[in-house]
């Protein structure tokens, strides 16, 4: 994945927020800016926010078996803050019972 042109959660979030407050803020100088307005955005906000997140741990968890399939088929080295932990009892490698 190209890091270069993806933009972060934190800036995405960042984005949609200012988008809301500006709406607010001409809302508020129309002059029609009422309780229902202000619930609507604060919606808006929550369900782009926990879709945002959402995606966000996905990203996290396939990059992260991603990484470890591909060190534990040799194609990559681990990193040096990698550990590798066995559960006690478990076979040492993939081919098991």
């Amino acid at each position: 994945m190209d890091t270069s042109r993806a933009i972060s959660s934190q800036e995405r979030l960042a984005e949609i927020v200012a988008a809301v407050v500006e709406v607010a803020a001409e809302s508020a100088e129309a002059g029609t800016y009422t309780t229902e307005v202000g619930r609507t955005l604060v919606a808006v906000v929550g369900k782009v926010g926990a879709r945002i997140a959402i995606d966000a741990e996905v990203r996290g968890f396939s990059g992260g078996w991603q990484e470890a399939m591909a060190v534990a088929a040799g194609a990559e080295t681990a990193p040096r803050s990698a550990r590798v932990l066995r559960m006690p009892g478990q076979p040492d490698g993939p081919e098991g019972p």
